[in-house]
């Protein structure tokens, strides 16, 4: 069945690298911990176990960041993920409930939209006219769940949520109790519950946690990677990873294709190219690591469906134009500028060149 799904948990993906940790993992465990501290955290970021087998980093960065998160929810703190747009939040909240849990499907989806009710509890109507306000009439948020199950809830896009709605998972954090008035009681969380949520920067003053959440909240700043090598590694192993699970039949991309995509971006980024001599306009969007990994994936299909298989200039334009070009003015302006000062100067970029003219108007 998990071969049909289009995309399956982390606990279910990697399955097989978690029953390998639990058989080697001796270590002290929290309450209701799947794995112990150290083994979550060789989990994210990759190893070879004692007995040869080896784990695939999810998470390639700064290993004493992971350690704060783990660490924080092995105590009553929960835990706020906090970074520019694809730094990988999610993924690393994903892969920490499943280490943890084994289980990462509590989760809340933060929008402008999302009612209390998805962090508190909800209502079988039919039930509660029946019989009135009962237990077996609760429906249970996932954030219930996991307080009455011992385990780790998400809550993502924090500062998307409405500011009352935010503020109901105060009881929850600092008690660690669910009123339910309604019933004259409440949900007490087992141990081993905790949170953890995430938040992008470009939602400052969408809907800012209050004074009270935040200070129950221990948060940890990912960052964009630090070297070039770092994030072209990044985009390569999710490129990989992602192909394989689409089936595309495509040879793996060539490594200069994506370095120079990865380039690219965090030149883009900085408003300066790589050897600090040419100031660059910067867009209005992120080009943010998980923007770069979508533009080779759009260009795989491409080169998949319409081409031999092998990843080339053409396949990734259109991809890379729709990435950098999200105000059609501003943007248009810095893109062409980069495209003429830049990209037709290097002369391994002319067919980049070439392809992007075509697109870039």
């Amino acid at each position: 069945m998990a071969s049909e799904l289009q995309r399956v948990p982390a606990e279910v993906e990697y399955a097989e690298e978690l029953a390998e940790l639990r058989k080697s993992d001796d270590r002290q465990r929290p309450p209701n911990w799947h794995l112990s501290p150290w083994a979550v955290a060789e989990y994210l970021l990759g190893g070879r176990l004692p007995n040869g087998y080896v784990i695939s980093p999810k998470y390639i960065g700064s290993r004493r960041l992971i350690e704060i998160a783990i660490s924080t929810l092995a105590t009553d703190r929960a835990l706020l993920l906090f970074g520019v747009p694809g730094t990988a939040k999610s993924w690393v909240s994903e892969h920490l409930a499943a280490a943890i849990s084994g289980d990462s499907t509590r989760i809340v989806q933060g929008t402008a939209g999302t009612p209390e009710e998805a962090i508190r509890y909800g209502w079988n109507y039919a039930k509660l006219l029946a019989e009135g306000p009962t237990w077996s009439a609760v429906v249970p948020s996932p954030v219930m769940r996991a307080m009455q199950g011992g385990h780790i809830a998400r809550v993502e896009e924090m500062t998307r949520i409405p500011s009352d709605v935010q503020d109901s998972l105060i009881t929850v954090l600092s008690e660690r109790a669910l009123p339910v008035p309604e019933l004259a009681g409440e949900v007490r969380a087992v141990r081993g519950f905790n949170i953890i949520a995430t938040a992008n920067n470009r939602d400052r003053g969408v809907n800012e946690l209050s004074s009270a959440l935040k200070r129950r909240f221990n948060t940890v700043v990912l960052p964009v990677p630090g070297t070039l090598d770092e994030e072209v590694d990044i985009v390569r192993r999710r490129v990989v990873e992602m192909g394989r699970s689409l089936e595309l039949p495509v040879e793996e991309p060539a490594m200069e294709e994506v370095r120079r995509l990865v380039t690219l971006f965090r030149e883009l980024r900085s408003g300066l190219t790589e050897d600090g001599r040419t100031k660059l306009k910067t867009p209005t969007g992120t080009l943010s690591t998980a923007e770069a990994i979508s533009v080779v994936n759009s260009g795989l299909a491409l080169a998949a469906h319409f081409g031999d298989g092998r990843l080339t200039a053409a396949d990734m334009a259109a991809g890379l134009t729709g990435a950098v070009v999200k105000d059609p003015v501003q943007d248009g302006v810095a893109w062409r500028e980069y495209l003429e000062t830049v990209v037709k100067e290097r002369d391994d970029w002319r067919d980049l060149y070439r392809a992007c003219r075509e697109f870039a108007g």
